[in-house]
Order: C-alpha cells, then sequence, then structure tokens
C-alpha cells in the first residue's frame, strides 16, 4: 500500500502527487462508462444505443450518489489518520463495511423492483423500453459491487493511498471492453450483454480489492471484532457525505428541468445541450479530482491540529480552481467550433447557433471548479452546514428558481444564463464563508 504522509513535505508537491492519480480514475471511469456505448453502438441498432443512453444515465447517478456519501468514509478517516488515532480509523472501517452493506441492499431492492417505473419516468421511447428496462436490471444487480469498490477506494484514500484505487478501475475498464466486444460484438446480446459486462467488470475489481487488501493488510490492527455498525460514526459518515451525494443528484435534475425547456426550443437547440451536457463532463473531472484529493489533506492536516498547513492547502487549491476554470471557459469561448466538432459531427443550422449557446454556458466553467471545491472544502473541515448549503443552492434552489424564471422573464434562450449566474452566486456565499473564519482567526 503506497499510502501519503500528506501532514507533512511540500504542500502543492504533495497535493499534486496524491491528485493526479485520483485525476486519471476519474478520466478512466468516465471512458469506462462510455465503453458500453460505444461497442453497441458499432453493433447493434438505434434501440438498444438509446436504452444504454438512458440506462447508464440512471446508474451514472446512483454511481455519483454512492461516491458522494463514501466520501463521508474517507475524510472520517483522514482526520483519524491525522490524529494518529488508529482505533477511530478502525472503528470507522468497520462501521462503514456495515453501513453500506445495508444501504447496498436496501438500494438493490429498490432499484430491482421499480426499474420499469424508473426506465418510463425516465420518457423513454416505445422501441427502446424493453432494452432500457432489461439493462437497468442487470446493471442493478451488481449495485453492491459498485459499492463494495467505492468503499474500498474511499479507505485507501483516507489512508493516503490514492494509486491503488486507480488500478482498480483500470482493471475494470479492461475487464468491461473486452466482455463487450466478446458479448455484444460475438454474442449479439445488445444492451443486455453491455449490462453483464459491466456488473462483471464491477465485480471483478472489488473481488481484486478486497484480494488486494487481504493480502496487504493496514499498518494498524484491524479485526473482524472492529466490523460492527457504530450509530455515531454511521451518522457523521451519512452527514458528512450527503452533501456531495445531494449535489450530484439535485444538478442532474437542474439538467432534467434544463433538457425538458430546451427540447422545446427545436433540434438544434437539444444539439447544442448535448454537446454542453459532454463539456461539463469533462469539464467536472480536473476539479472532482482537485477537490477530492485536497478534502482527503484538509481533513488529515485538521485531525493533525495543523491549521496553517489547512490553509495553505486552501491558498494552493483556489490558485489550482481559478487556472482551471480560465483554461475551461477560455478554450469553448475562443474555439467554440472546434469544441462542438469534438463531440458530435454538426450540420451547418447546428454550426450557426450552437457556437453562441456554448459561449454563453462556458461562462459558468469560470467558477465551475471553485463551487464543487468548495463543497468537499466544507465537509472536510467539518463544516456540514455549509457544505449542504452550497449543494442544495448549486443543485436546485438558485440554479432551478433561475431555469425556470428566466425563460419566463426574458424568453426562451434565457435559459443559458441560469448556470453561469448560479456558479457566481454561489462562489460569493461560499468565499465569504471561507473568509470569516481566517478574519475571526486574526
Amino acid at each position: 500500500m503506497k499510502e501519503l504522509n500528506l501532514t507533512q513535505g511540500s504542500v502543492p508537491k504533495v497535493l499534486l502527487q496524491f491528485a493526479v492519480p485520483f485525476l486519471i480514475a476519474n478520466v478512466l471511469q468516465a471512458l469506462y462508462g462510455g465503453a458500453d456505448l460505444f461497442v453497441v453502438g458499432q453493433y447493434d441498432d438505434s434501440a438498444s444505443v438509446a436504452a444504454v443512453a438512458i440506462g447508464s444515465q440512471v446508474m451514472q447517478t446512483i454511481t455519483g450518489i454512492i461516491l458522494g456519501i463514501t466520501t463521508g468514509t474517507t475524510v472520517l478517516i483522514a482526520i483519524a489518520t491525522g490524529a494518529k488515532d488508529n482505533r477511530k480509523v478502525a472503528s470507522t472501517i468497520g462501521s462503514s463495511v456495515w453501513l453500506f452493506s445495508i444501504v447496498g441492499v436496501l438500494l438493490t431492492l429498490v432499484m430491482v423492483v421499480f426499474h420499469g417505473q424508473i426506465a418510463e419516468l425516465m420518457h423513454t421511447p416505445a422501441e427502446a423500453m424493453a432494452d432500457t428496462k432489461s439493462y437497468i436490471l442487470v446493471c442493478s444487480t451488481g449495485i453492491l459491487f459498485i459499492i463494495g469498490y467505492n468503499v474500498v477506494c474511499g479507505i485507501l484514500r483516507g489512508l493516503g493511498d490514492s494509486k491503488t484505487p486507480l488500478y482498480f478501475v483500470g482493471l475494470a475498464c479492461v475487464i468491461n471492453i473486452v466482455l463487450d466486444f466478446i458479448l455484444v460484438g460475438y454474442f449479439h446480446l445488445g444492451a443486455t450483454g453491455a449490462a453483464l459486462a459491466t456488473i462483471t467488470a464491477q465485480g471483478g475489481s472489488f473481488v481484486i480489492s478486497l484480494w488486494f487488501l487481504h493480502g496487504h493488510g493496514f499498518h494498524f490492527e484491524f479485526t473482524r471484532k472492529d466490523i460492527r455498525l457504530n450509530k455515531n460514526l454511521s451518522k457523521k459518515i451519512m452527514v458528512l457525505g450527503a452533501p456531495i451525494a445531494l449535489q450530484d443528484a439535485l444538478i442532474n435534475i437542474s439538467f432534467l428541468i434544463i433538457t425538458v425547456i430546451v427540447n422545446q426550443m427545436g433540434v438544434i437547440a437539444s444539439a447544442s445541450l448535448g454537446v454542453v451536457e459532454k463539456i461539463i463532463v469533462f469539464a467536472m473531472l480536473p476539479p472532482m479530482a482537485i477537490s477530492s484529493a485536497v478534502a482527503t489533506m484538509t481533513a488529515q492536516n485538521y485531525g493533525a491540529g495543523l491549521h496553517e498547513r489547512t490553509r495553505t492547502a486552501l491558498r494552493y487549491s483556489i490558485i489550482t480552481c481559478a487556472v482551471l476554470g480560465v483554461l475551461w471557459t477560455a478554450l469553448p469561448e475562443a474555439f467554440p467550433n472546434v469544441i462542438i466538432r469534438l463531440f458530435m459531427t454538426p450540420t451547418e443550422s447546428v454550426l450557426a447557433a450552437a457556437p453562441r449557446i456554448v459561449r454563453i454556458y462556458s461562462i459558468s466553467f469560470l467558477l465551475l471548479p471553485f463551487n464543487v471545491y468548495s463543497t468537499y472544502y466544507f465537509q472536510a473541515t467539518m463544516k456540514t452546514r455549509t457544505s449542504m448549503a452550497v449543494s442544495i443552492a448549486r443543485g436546485i434552489v438558485i440554479s432551478g428558481a433561475l431555469i425556470l424564471a428566466l425563460p419566463a422573464v426574458a424568453g426562451g434562450d434565457a435559459v443559458w444564463f441560469a448556470m453561469p449566474i448560479t456558479e457566481a452566486l454561489v462562489a460569493a456565499y461560499a468565499a465569504l464563508r471561507m473568509i470569516r473564519p481566517a478574519r475571526t482567526a486574526h
């Protein structure tokens, strides 16, 4: 196990060493999610493609929520690691095993029982309905694998090891792609085959992660007696993880509302929104990696009582977020046509309208990295109410109000300004909450 001591050494160097494997893992995760769609698109009909696209969106939301909640485990372990409280680390790991086993069973039951209704809620086309239901049902049986893998990765990252989880994701990618070509390309199982490939890859990655833990163990004593449900620790895990999970879920709801409004504006607007959403997926990867790394680093130093080092990490993180924000904003503003062609083969009518939409929406990317980071930062410093406020405001309260109000007041095109304004207002609030403690300290 290659653990980094996040309480020692140069802050920017340690932060980079921890964040880069996290970023690569996030990229692989994104590619992993797109593998099913690519292979099905090569070998099957449009109905199967639609089924995988819709089903993947559902499962991506579930995965995002799970990842958010497991962040609570990472933060608590990191705080205890910084405080050198090995007993609390062991108790947190044991409690997480119990807690997420319960969550996994309940979530699996809900998804299996209601997979048909979920497919219908997604307004799935009739010709793709059967395949969509099958894809969601099969993938739902692998939820325990998704949870298990993320819990193991959350534990390792809390201890300071971000490299090992990267290997698990890489392995899952390879298994998924190979099985996709076998089950979809050779056996022609379509969307169901893609789903089987996915859960097999997830299961394989989870088994390997358990084997790794069994073989390498921890640097502290951990026994079966530690695997018991601690109500206080479980509550803390859920409270800490809720803001991230809620933010992911609410942002998906916001995009759903935008999609409904934009779809009424015509095919060109819908195509432009599709490009924007794809840009957002990749724009989110670096700030999420940096934010997760900083959250872990901040938590370890917070637990160790190294408050000046925590503030140093904060400063470097804000600088990094500013650079990422400028970069992600500048590229679509300067080269909108190039960005559009990366994600689709546009018609002349799309090229005539889409660049303006992409340019307007990309303004939100200027502050998006900072807002993503702020949620993780407040979470790592145990400011759960502030973290929750940022998540809810950004996810649905401000964004939802603007998405509904702007088109009604200023016309349909005004919806594109909803997210830039949301990011600006949320960033102002988050910055004030960060500045106030610093002023108090002086």
